[in-house]
C-alpha cells in the first residue's frame, strides 16, 4: 500500500507537467466532452429528424417506408398543413412584438433610472415566475381566464360585462370564454417568455455609456432624440437578441396551445399527434424541419443586426 502513493503522485506529476507544457490540451479536455454531448445527442438527434422526413408510410399496412423521397413534404405542403405553419408563426411574432413593447420601459426604467436596491427587488420580480413549475404556471393561468377565473369577476365588478363579450365575440381571436381562445393563448404565452426578452434588452441598455447620452445632451440634443438616434440604436440588438427566446419558444411549444385555446392546431401539438396517435413519424418529422428553417433565417438576420453581442 505504501508503494501505490509515490507512483500516484508522480503520475500527477507527468499530468501536471504535459498540461502545463501543452495547454491547447486542456482546452481540448474541457471542451471535448461537452461537444461530444452536443454533436451526439442534439445535432445527431435532428440529423435523424431530417433523414426520417424524407421517408414515407405507407397509406394501407402504416409501415414506414425507408427510402427517401419527397412525398413527405408533397403532403407539408398542402393548404392545411400551411395554415398550421402561418398560424403558429402569426402567434410567434405577435407574442414577440408584445413582449418587446412591454419590456423595454421596464428594461429601460431599470437600467437608467432605478436605484441599485430598486432595481435588485425589480430583477427579483422579473427571475420569480421562473422559479416555479411550468406547467404550474400554465395551469394557474387557465383558472384565471376561465369563465369563472378573477379576470371575468373583475370584469362584472365593474360593470364591463359588455366589454368581455364584444372580445369573446371577435372572429377568428374569440371564442367560449378567455382560456379557450386565441386570446387567452396570446396572454399566457406573452406572460411566459416575457422575462426572456426583458433580460437580453436590459443587459444591452445597461452597457449603453453614459458618456454617449451626456455628449449626445451637451450638444444640445433633445431627450427624444438622444433615446432615437444614440440609444436605440445601441440597444436595439438587445431587442433582437431577445425576439430570438420568445419567437423560437412560441414557435415550438406544444403545452399551452394543448392546455389554453381552442383545439386549433399549432405545430408542436402537431408533431406530437403524428408521432403518437397517428404513427405518421415521417411527417411529423417534416413538421419539425419548418421551425428550424425558419429559425435558421431569423438567426441569421439576427447575426447581421448584432444580437449575439447582446446575448
Amino acid at each position: 500500500m505504501k508503494n501505490k502513493t509515490p507512483q500516484r503522485d508522480d503520475l500527477s506529476l507527468r499530468l501536471s507537467s504535459f498540461f502545463f507544457r501543452h495547454p491547447k490540451a486542456i482546452l481540448a479536455a474541457l471542451l471535448i466532452p461537452p461537444l461530444l454531448w452536443l454533436g451526439i445527442f442534439y445535432l445527431g438527434s435532428l440529423l435523424i429528424l431530417v433523414v426520417n422526413s424524407f421517408y414515407t408510410v405507407d397509406d394501407f399496412s402504416g409501415v414506414l417506408i425507408r427510402e427517401p423521397s419527397l412525398q413527405t413534404y408533397g403532403i407539408l405542403f398542402t393548404p392545411s398543413n400551411m395554415e398550421v405553419v402561418g398560424r403558429t408563426a402569426l402567434m410567434a411574432l405577435c407574442v414577440t412584438a408584445a413582449c418587446a413593447l412591454i419590456a423595454f420601459p421596464l428594461a429601460y426604467y431599470m437600467a437608467r433610472y432605478a436605484t441599485p436596491r430598486r432595481r435588485g427587488f425589480l430583477y427579483l420580480l422579473v427571475l420569480l415566475p421562473l422559479w416555479s413549475s411550468y406547467l404550474v404556471r400554465i395551469y394557474a393561468w387557465k383558472l384565471i381566464l376561465a369563465n369563472e377565473g378573477i379576470i371575468n369577476w373583475a370584469f362584472e365588478a365593474v360593470g364591463a360585462s359588455g366589454i368581455r363579450d364584444a372580445i369573446l365575440n371577435l372572429p377568428v381571436i374569440g371564442g367560449p370564454s378567455l382560456s379557450f381562445s386565441y386570446i387567452g393563448m396570446f396572454l399566457v404565452f406573452t406572460y411566459i417568455w416575457l422575462p426572456y426578452m426583458i433580460l437580453p434588452i436590459y443587459a444591452a441598455l445597461e452597457r449603453v455609456p453614459r458618456s454617449l447620452v451626456d455628449a449626445s445632451s451637451d450638444l444640445g440634443a433633445r431627450p427624444q432624440t438622444t433615446f432615437r438616434n444614440v440609444i436605440m440604436p445601441l440597444a436595439f440588438p438587445g431587442v433582437v437578441a431577445g425576439s430570438i427566446f420568445t419567437f423560437s419558444l412560441t414557435l415550438g411549444d406544444y403545452i399551452i396551445p394543448t392546455i389554453i385555446g381552442n383545439s386549433t392546431p399549432f405545430i408542436g401539438p402537431t408533431v406530437y399527434s403524428l408521432q403518437g396517435t397517428t404513427g405518421n413519424l415521417p411527417l411529423a418529422a417534416a413538421f419539425t424541419v419548418v421551425p428550424m428553417v425558419i429559425m435558421g433565417v431569423y438567426l441569421l438576420g439576427a447575426r447581421r443586426l448584432g444580437a449575439f453581442d447582446a446575448l
